[in-house]
């Protein structure tokens, strides 16, 4: 098996040879290249910080409210942890959804996108304007924002695209701090979209 170790010291990157494992020991070879006109670049976006829902306007409070209320309705009896989503329709329509668990694990959906799938059934060619997501740790606490998992990135970036329209998210426990992220698909750089299927 084959495979190399990279460093960066700017400008150059510098690979520090080929290693071949066998048998758990790794024997060096000779040789190191250098890569001239790396260029480093760097990804960052801004959200808002609250320290309670006491600081929300009061529409982004009211979602969040109804977000944590959600919780009880999730299926978790595997990981007793307990995820509610409510969306709010450019209509001015409430959308909920919950994470649903199987015995087969891989089965289970997360809230996300439960809610993305009943927002574009219960109101067709309607975008969503914001989501708030909250959740219940039987097994612990619930004061801190969680965020919504790779393939729900994937699924929000996705519906964005879709609607052309950012969706904003709202994230926060039953308690503590809260985070207000503008744009759902600032959490997937570099993301795969329907541009990358186009043909030419």
């Amino acid at each position: 098996m084959y495979f190399y170790i990279a460093t960066s010291k700017s400008p150059h990157l510098v690979l520090w040879g080929f290693f071949y494992l066998e048998s758990a020991k790794q024997f060096p070879l000779t040789g190191v290249t250098t890569i001239r006109n790396m260029k480093e670049q760097k990804i960052s976006f801004s959200y808002e910080e609250y320290d309670s829902i006491n600081e929300l306007n009061s529409i982004d409070a009211q979602l969040l409210h109804k977000a944590r209320a959600t919780t009880k309705n999730a299926y978790a009896p595997y990981s007793h942890f307990n995820v509610g989503a409510t969306a709010l329709m450019q209509n001015g329509s409430f959308v909920n959804g919950t994470n649903q668990e199987n015995a087969s694990y891989p089965v289970g959906i997360c809230a996300e996108r439960v809610l993305l799938s009943s927002a574009s059934s219960q109101f067709p060619g309607e975008a969503i304007d914001v989501i708030a997501i909250s959740y219940y740790n039987e097994n612990g606490a619930s004061d801190k924002p969680i965020s919504p998992c790779g393939i729900c990135r994937q699924s929000l970036a996705e519906y964005e695209e879709r609607q052309k329209q950012p969706i904003r998210l709202i994230l926060g426990g039953m308690e503590g701090k809260i985070i207000i992220i503008p744009k759902a698909s600032t959490l997937l750089p570099f993301g795969f979209g329907s541009e990358d299927l186009k043909k030419g």
